[in-house]
This record gives structure tokens, sequence and C-alpha cells, in this order.
């Protein structure tokens, strides 16, 4: 809760959040899953568009599910108990449903990426606008921090995750740089080694010369590549007809594969059709999903609104109703 009395949910404006509700206003009555609750922002917008629907948000913060009990006690009853919230990693999903005596969905929303309030939470390292300690853990129970990356991490390995999280062009001089420097303890400490690392010419344009490096870092404290695939198949797996899943993603290595896993669900090739003389190859098999067509990038106007945005890409796919 803010000064005032507002909901941190109430001033944070959701990503493409009239286009999420949309996407999610005709799917059936039934469960729909907010993989990464956050602000509670998406979940609490579906629920008073979709009165059918029941939103079980889950996030590895413990800060968004501090804040989702609060944002559950400021609806009204109808709507509360329409709402609940859980503390889990998206690759626990399917537990979570189960242990609720959930097995299908109507729904399934991930907003994939570091939230707002962890950016402007100094402490929680994930910044490098601010000093803080090197941490960017999104569940604080958990181990492995940015500390151990940038001081343990040989430079091989650094710069390898630094191009594969970030497609950082830079990578082996700044994991050069970092592991000359330690030892490292602060966010600012990690930028200025990062810019000094990266050639004069490119720091004068494209944003600040460590964000890649920052979330490169971050993606590999949290697995968020590694736990994503198996994820969204396993929640696919229980979506039900004309039920739908939109994925909102901030980087080319969410969006590959997002994009690769939602071009596998389009045949089911484990049902195939009854051959015939007359089948042609690609069609042995009905459509399990089909694309729903969506903005994929948030309008100008919401981008200029929120300049945190206007990295986002939306994918969304509808469950097609199957033959028997």
């Amino acid at each position: 809760m803010l000064a005032g009395g507002l909901l941190m949910s109430e001033i944070h404006e959701p990503v493409m959040i009239a286009e999420i509700v949309e996407l999610f206003a005709i799917v059936p009555n039934g469960v729909l899953l907010d993989a990464t609750l956050g602000m509670a922002g998406h979940a609490t917008a579906i629920l008073r568009r979709h009165a059918g629907l029941h939103v079980v948000g889950i996030d590895r913060d413990m800060m968004a599910i501090e804040h989702a009990i609060e944002v559950k006690n400021s609806l009204g009853d109808a709507d509360a108990r329409r709402f609940t919230a859980v503390h889990a990693r998206f690759d626990r999903a399917a537990d979570v449903l189960g242990r609720l005596g959930i097995t299908r969905l109507s729904g399934a929303l991930f907003d994939l990426g570091v939230s707002s309030p962890q950016l402007d939470t100094a402490d929680r390292g994930f910044s490098y606008r601010t000093d803080a300690p090197l941490d960017m853990r999104m569940d604080r129970s958990e181990t492995l921090s940015a500390w151990h990356v940038v001081n343990e991490y040989d430079a091989d390995t650094i710069a390898e995750l630094l191009q594969r999280n970030a497609d950082e062009r830079f990578a082996k001089r700044i994991a050069a740089a970092i592991v000359a420097a330690r030892p490292i303890s602060s966010t600012m400490q990690l930028a200025a080694v990062v810019t000094a690392a990266i050639p004069a010419a490119t720091r004068r344009s494209g944003g600040h010369p460590a964000k890649r490096t920052f979330q490169a870092i971050r993606i590999e404290v949290n697995a968020e590549l590694d736990i994503l695939s198996t994820s969204l198949r396993d929640v696919m797996a229980m979506i039900e007809p004309r039920g739908r899943i939109a994925v909102l993603s901030y980087h080319s290595g969410e969006d590959r594969i997002v994009k690769n896993v939602m071009r596998e669900a389009e045949v089911d090739s484990s049902r195939p059709n009854i051959a015939t003389p007359f089948a042609h190859p690609s069609r042995t098999a009905p459509r399990a999903w089909r694309k729903v067509r969506v903005a994929k990038h948030p309008s100008t106007a919401e981008q200029q609104r929120n300049p945190r945005a206007s990295s986002a890409r939306l994918r969304a796919m509808e469950r097609c109703e199957m033959p028997l």
C-alpha cells in the first residue's frame, strides 16, 4: 500500500492491458492462469471484464504475492472470491493447479521479464541506475544471485551467457573486464565496468551500455529461458477448446522460444486423420491451435506513456475444437 491508500497496481500501467483484456473476453467460463502475477493489474482487469472467470495468479516473488493479498482485500466480495494468489515459479503451475483441484483452463497469461516494482526497488539489485548490492533474485529464498555470477563464473561462461541471453556483441570484452575488476559488489560498480569495456562510439547510442549485461545476468540468476518452453507446453496442455494463451515477451531470446512452442502447437501430430489416397502430407493432423490476430506491439501512445513497454511483443493462440 502506498501513501494515500493507493495500491501499487493502481499507479502502475500493465503492458498492453486493453489488448490482453480483449483477448480473454470471449474465452469459456472457468479458470484463467496468470503465470506471472506481478502487481496483479492484468488479473484484476480480466476479473472485472469476465464475470465467469476465476483467476489463479502465481508469482515467484513474495513482494508480488503480498501485494496481491492487498489487491484481493480491496476487491468486492464477489470478485475477491474469484481471485487466488500463490507463491510459485511458473514452471510449477501444473502442480499448483493440481493442488487446487484444477485440471482444465479457460486461458493463461505469461507476462515475462522483470516487473516495474522490481526495477524500482533499489535494494533488489535489478537496476543499473541505482546503487545496490548485486542480487537480481526474483525469489529471494533461492541461493544463486548476481553476485555469484559476476564474481564466480569464468570469463568464457560469462561471455556465453551475455551472447545467449542478450545478444551482446561485446560479450568477450565485457566478460574479460568483469573478471579483471573482481571483486564487484554493487550494481553501480558493475555498470561502470561494463560501460568502460564498450567502445566509446557505441556508448553514445542505443540506451545505457550496461542494459544488456544486466538483462543477461538477471535471466541467468532466475533461469528464465531454461524453464520457459516446458512451462508453456505444460500450461497449453491444460487449456480447453476455445481457450486462449497470451504471452508478452521483451527480448529476442524469450520471443524465439514462445514462437517455436506456438508453431509446434499448431498441428497435433499425435492425432492423425484417417489416411486416404487423397490426403495431402501437410494435412495429416487436425489443427490443435490457431494463431489469434492481435497487435504485436504496444501502441505509440502507450510507449510514450510507459517507455518500459516499448520492447514488448504479444503472441496469442486459441485452442481449436478437436474432432473425436
